[in-house]
């Protein structure tokens, strides 16, 4: 999934809750949840990956020009969000043998 597709999910999914919120008379407590649903997805999709993902990155280094390239641009501190771009080229050419 790219990056335009989810935050245009996440748009998509404020305005309906926001209408929810109005339709309910909670427009307050809907957009706390919506601000706070926000910061715990941005938090986590930018937070560093464990260890374990580390040595993952290794196994796949060296195999494919396109997917070592994301590597070299995410090192030296990887996001979750990197690590899944990572594991989608990676897997992209893995049925292809």
């Amino acid at each position: 999934m790219s990056l335009t597709f989810l935050l245009s999910l996440g748009i998509v999914l404020t305005i309906i809750f926001h209408f929810l919120g109005v339709y309910a008379g909670a427009k307050k407590i809907v957009w706390i949840a919506i601000i706070l649903i926000w910061v715990a997805v941005i938090s986590v999709a930018t937070s560093e990956v464990k260890p374990k993902a580390y040595d993952e990155i290794k196994q796949m280094h060296g195999k494919y020009s396109d997917t070592d390239k994301l590597i070299k641009e995410a090192m030296p501190e990887v996001s979750v969000y990197e690590m899944i771009v990572i594991k989608n080229s990676y897997l992209k050419h893995e049925p292809n043998e």
